[in-house]
């Protein structure tokens, strides 16, 4: 009449469950990806995404220091040129004098090496097209093309001080032409994050504002489908096989299933990016007083690395670092 089995035992108090957690997550998995803006004299806050800002490089040094105190494992930085200053070739990504470049320098010269400075290393935010690659006459995106400009990039971002690149772009072959640039010209040991599996989502709708994308269209020709997965190890394998350091899954939350088998067949760290449709989901429903913010958050970064994240960059890094 009664259970032999009562597995209830190992859950009654909160040190029985401490005791033996399956998954940990700490300060150090997390990564905080932050915005830096040209042409703004204060922080600017994205309305979709409310708590995250638009950083001058007075801003972007405080709020890194403060994540870096906290003990967040790194920092993703990205760009935000002024509009006049976008070109059909992305130019303001490759200047020195740049907005991401010169982030990077700040950074860098700010917090050397206490903390992993990465940067991203894509196109689509410098470019007045929005898309993350050049484009030939007939407006398609140019793979081979756009990676001469990736390997430009690349070794810019390498001289400003990034410690790792992070080409999300998804264009073929972009671990390899950068690897071998970064190779040729000195800079052997700055490493790639590679987006590896990057997926066509409509949860990007509040970053398109962060980084004031001019974006028309889709990138459906580049980015992933939603609806494949041998597809995601393929790009995996690809990535790994041209020399990633690490590898990242994008979106996490959506795409757990794809995070779970990178992680079973990675040899290299794996890496899960909470995007901004998840952030701005979990904030809009606990300012309606749907959810408990703070355990959702919790919930949702556990989940991430209970499905394989090495590490996870998200938007509450430097606040979840503070409760843990």
């Amino acid at each position: 009449m009664f259970p032999t089995h009562r597995p209830r035992r190992l859950r009654r108090t909160p040190a029985l469950r401490r005791l033996v957690a399956e998954t940990t997550l700490e300060p150090r998995h997390l990564v905080l990806p932050m915005f830096v803006a040209d042409g703004i004299a204060a922080p600017r806050e994205i309305s979709s995404m409310p708590g995250v800002y638009q950083h001058t490089l007075d801003s972007l040094r405080a709020a890194a220091t403060e994540a870096v105190s906290a003990g967040v494992g790194g920092l993703m930085l990205f760009g935000v040129p002024k509009a006049e200053d976008k070109d059909a070739q992305g130019s303001g990504a490759i200047d020195p004098d740049g907005i991401l470049n010169v982030g990077l320098r700040a950074l860098a010269d700010e917090l050397g090496d206490s903390t992993v400075i990465m940067a991203d290393t894509c196109l689509d935010e410098f470019t007045d097209h929005g898309h993350c690659g050049v484009l030939t006459p007939t407006g398609t995106v140019d793979n081979d093309a756009t990676l001469l400009r990736y390997v430009e990039m690349a070794l810019a971002q390498a001289d400003s001080g990034a410690h790792l690149l992070g080409p999300s772009g998804m264009m073929d072959g972009q671990v390899g032409a950068i690897r071998g640039a970064l190779d040729a010209a000195g800079y052997t040991e700055v490493g790639q994050l590679a987006y590896a599996a990057k997926y066509a989502s409509a949860f990007y709708g509040p970053f398109r504002e962060a980084v004031g994308s001019s974006l028309q269209g889709d990138r459906r020709t580049y980015q992933q489908d939603g609806a494949n997965r041998r597809e995601s190890l393929r790009e995996v394998d690809l990535d790994i096989a041209e020399g990633a350091d690490m590898v990242m899954v994008k979106p996490a939350m959506s795409y757990l299933d794809i995070l779970r088998e990178t992680a079973d067949r990675s040899p290299v760290p794996v890496a899960a990016y909470q995007i901004s449709g998840e952030y701005s989901m979990i904030t809009a429903a606990a300012q309606n007083g749907w959810i408990d913010r703070d355990a959702a958050i919790l919930e949702s970064l556990t989940s991430i690395r209970r499905a394989g994240a090495d590490v996870v960059l998200t938007y509450w890094a430097s606040e979840v670092a503070g409760w843990l």
